[in-house]
């Protein structure tokens, strides 16, 4: 027999290596670990009255992003397709979610509002987990009804309908500020999507009749929104959050006052460890350091929309719209967040993603982030080559 040459191809394991994202990874390690600074100042004097142990939130929390790394490092290694014809079951496992926090004996509740379910060592907030599952599911929707989408009514209306039964089930609990995220979510995907302009302005009034109509009937509701307006009129009791919130901004200056330092957080402003955990940074860090916080998560927003793009130009719609979804989800709460610290929106109870204390906030985002960098790599798996044969040598004369 006569040698042949045979060329062969890269090394299958050269086609299952995983391809992270370095600058995307970078900027949530970098919000993250900052974070637990973060959590650590405006919690030891909260943690220590109630507990008697400086870090127990922080410890708390520790476990929290323990459990979002497994969560999300199993996630990475599941293909996106599969998320897209899990897209059905997710569905029903959100409605189901939100529906049984609403049973009696079932939901925790928490300062009146019914959002928790217990599960041993945590309390699952279930509209985290839920939104997440309403986003894959209304992802592979605009894959499959794309045309009919921007097309017809019913495909814009049929969508409209699950994520409005949704947002009543948020509602009772109540869960005013999950709603409004889930919505604005939602909307952002299906106007990529390429819905027309005139079915966005008829949900857009109904949706705005709908929670003016809430804000009346609901008397706390209408505190909120007038404390917001001018929480100096009331500011020890309507608008006393709001108030000690912007004495601690204001006390920041240029600088801040230091890691540490912090004066409202020591039982001045209530929930300085959750919802208003940016104004105690502003405090100590001031304006430039929360210039740069923002900027951190604008990088973040950019690093995932540049994602999304680049699965649009592959043809990889489906990942192009959960990565669309996820970038406007953490957005939106992060806008929401500083915008209610700053006073300029109304208080809604939303955590700052990877800041706040919030045990399923934490683990859901982490996942989140655990899917953008699952569609990195298919990305960047898809654009080597695989098959490319090797140049065979040339012997020297």
């Amino acid at each position: 027999m006569t040698a042949r040459n045979v060329t062969m191809p890269f090394p299958a394991r050269m086609r299952t290596e995983l391809q992270i994202d370095p600058v995307l990874l970078t900027l949530v390690l970098a919000l993250l670990l900052g974070g637990f600074v973060i959590l650590a100042s405006a919690s030891i004097s909260v943690s220590d009255n109630l507990t008697g142990n400086p870090f127990h939130y922080v410890q708390r929390q520790l476990l929290a992003a323990a459990i979002g790394t497994v969560a999300g490092f199993v996630c990475l290694f599941i293909p996106m397709q599969v998320w897209r014809s899990l897209g059905p079951v997710m569905l029903l496992l959100g409605i189901v979610l939100l529906a049984v926090v609403l049973l009696p004996g079932v939901g925790h509740t928490v300062n009146g509002s019914t959002r928790w379910v217990r599960l041993g060592v945590m309390n699952l907030q279930v509209s985290e987990p839920a939104r997440l599952c309403f986003l894959l599911y209304l992802a592979g929707y605009l894959v499959r009804r794309n045309k009919t989408l921007r097309e017809e009514f019913t495909g814009f209306l049929r969508p409209m309908i699950v994520l409005s039964v949704a947002c009543v089930l948020l509602l009772a609990e109540p869960d005013f500020g999950a709603a409004v995220v889930l919505l604005s979510t939602a909307m952002a995907m299906m106007f990529v999507a390429g819905a027309r302009i005139r079915d966005f302005l008829l949900f857009f009034l109904l949706a705005v009749v709908a929670m003016a109509a809430l804000a009346v009937a609901s008397p706390y509701r209408m505190q909120r929104l007038t404390g917001f307006l001018d929480p100096w009129a009331d500011p020890f009791n309507s608008g006393f959050q709001l108030t000690q919130s912007l004495i601690a901004i204001g006390r920041g200056e240029w600088l801040g006052v230091g890691l540490g330092e912090s004066v409202q957080k020591l039982f001045y402003l209530p929930e300085a460890h959750t919802d208003f955990v940016f104004a105690v940074y502003a405090e100590e860090f001031g304006l430039i350091g929360s210039l740069l916080l923002i900027a951190l998560f604008l990088a973040l927003l950019w690093r995932i929309f540049k994602l999304a793009m680049r699965a649009a130009d592959a043809e990889r719609f489906f990942e192009a719209y959960v990565a669309i979804g996820l970038g406007t989800w953490l957005g939106i709460q992060a806008f929401i967040n500083i915008g209610v610290n700053m006073g300029l929106l109304p208080t809604k109870g939303l955590t700052l993603p990877l800041i706040s204390y919030g045990r399923s906030s934490l683990i859901i985002t982490m996942i989140c982030i655990s899917l953008l960098l699952r569609i990195h790599h298919e990305l960047a798996v898809d654009a080597k080559p695989i098959n490319r044969k090797r140049k065979p040598r040339r012997s020297k004369a």
